[in-house]
């Protein structure tokens, strides 16, 4: 990311917000790696739960498109640089590549479980990070992503949790 920023009236310091633009970035390059690969699980899934998995992907891939969105909206408010096409999201983000030999509904459930909880954990540490940084509305960003994201997760969990 370039250091130089854009003007702004926010009144953080700009040290701050080079370090919260930083963290968003990443943020963003992961989201955009995941909604893709939700998109994968969408098109892709077989089996006899694939009518209500093709539905739960194709919802779980346009929230996380609303995630990208506010994100990215959030790295331009405070006067950074948006990092966000599909090139610089597979270099930024921290998510395993998603498997191409899977087809059976729960094996994508479990693949996704794989890829939402060390997302879920990223934007956990985000709230944090950027709390301590003195950025309480971005903190907040991430803690209303944060619920939404342990949702789909407890989501995807019961699926693999049933009585087989």
């Amino acid at each position: 990311m370039s250091e130089r920023l854009h003007a702004t009236q926010i009144d953080l310091p700009e040290e701050i917000r080079v370090s919260v633009i930083r963290l968003l970035n990443q943020s963003l390059a992961t989201a955009l790696d995941l909604k893709t690969q939700v998109k994968q699980a969408h098109w892709n899934v077989k089996g006899p739960q694939f009518f209500a998995l093709h539905e739960l992907f194709d919802d779980m891939a346009g929230e996380l498109d609303g995630f990208v969105d506010d994100l990215a909206e959030r790295v331009t408010a405070l006067g950074g640089t948006a990092m966000g096409t599909a090139r610089m999201a597979a270099a930024g983000s921290t998510l395993p590549e998603y498997p191409t030999d899977i087809q059976d509904g729960l094996d994508h459930v479990k693949a996704l479980v794989e890829r939402y909880a060390p997302f879920a954990k990223h934007v956990r540490a985000t709230i944090a990070e950027t709390d301590a940084l003195g950025d309480a509305d971005t903190a907040d960003l991430y803690t209303g992503i944060s619920r939404a994201v342990d949702k789909r997760l407890w989501l995807l969990e019961a699926h693999l949790q049933a009585p087989r």
